[in-house]
């Protein structure tokens, strides 16, 4: 098990949390546009005991910044919940919102960043801020269990909560990675309007690494005290 580093930052994550001026104030401006949407730090979604931890960049302004959940309101999320559908992590192939009573099994989702950035782009010291977050996820994994990054930013952004070196562990499309503790990191592109649109990530290269992952953990619903049988 992985120590949390002690800090004063260190604090379990909150909705309101302010730790980035540029965020909080972006989020702000976002209300008053938006008044009907989310617009808050974005918590995790899933099973909290689950074996799989999907790591994304962001929330999408229009997607998990307005929806309250997870790649949900946007292209980003198309791809993701239909494949992790179909490979028994999904009740359902889509998700529409945070009340569709769409359920995850073994699976859960975060982003390295909780507050959607300008231009969907946050900068390095926001993902230091958030890092604490990422951690604790983290540190919620079983023996056994696998993140897969979505994208180089996710992939640095979880070594760096595991206190490991980016330069030992490459980010690579379908690259696996056996970490220091026996887990396994697995990396995609990014599941972005953009990638997808270009062909740089096909349907068919996303479910190769989902194919990977269920192979790792076992089939659906087979679990045994967090180990994969």
């Amino acid at each position: 098990m992985l120590r949390r580093r002690e800090s004063p930052e260190t604090a379990s994550f909150t909705p309101d949390c302010v730790r980035c001026p540029r965020l909080a104030g972006f989020l702000h401006e976002i209300r008053h546009k938006h008044p009907g949407y989310y617009a808050r730090p974005v918590p995790s979604f899933g099973d909290p005991d689950a074996r799989l931890l999907v790591v994304g960049l962001a929330p999408g302004l229009h997607g998990a910044n307005a929806t309250g959940r997870p790649f949900t309101g946007d292209h980003a999320g198309l791809l993701l919940y239909e494949t992790l559908h179909a490979f028994g992590f999904s009740s359902k192939p889509l998700s529409q919102s945070a009340t569709d009573g769409l359920m995850l099994d073994d699976c859960r989702i975060t982003n390295a960043v909780r507050c959607v950035p300008p231009q969907n782009k946050p900068d390095g010291s926001e993902v230091q801020a958030c890092n604490d977050y990422l951690r604790q996820e983290l540190e919620m994994l079983p023996a056994g269990s696998v993140v897969l990054a979505l994208g180089a930013i996710a992939h640095g952004a979880t070594l760096r909560a595991l206190g490991l070196r980016g330069a030992a562990f490459p980010f690579g499309h379908a690259r696996r990675h056996v970490l220091p503790d026996g887990r396994h990191l697995f990396d995609s592109f990014h599941c972005s309007r953009y990638n997808t649109q270009t062909r740089r990530l096909t349907p068919i290269m996303f479910r190769d690494v989902f194919a990977a992952i269920r192979d790792e953990l076992g089939s659906a619903g087979a679990r045994d005290n967090g180990q994969s049988i």
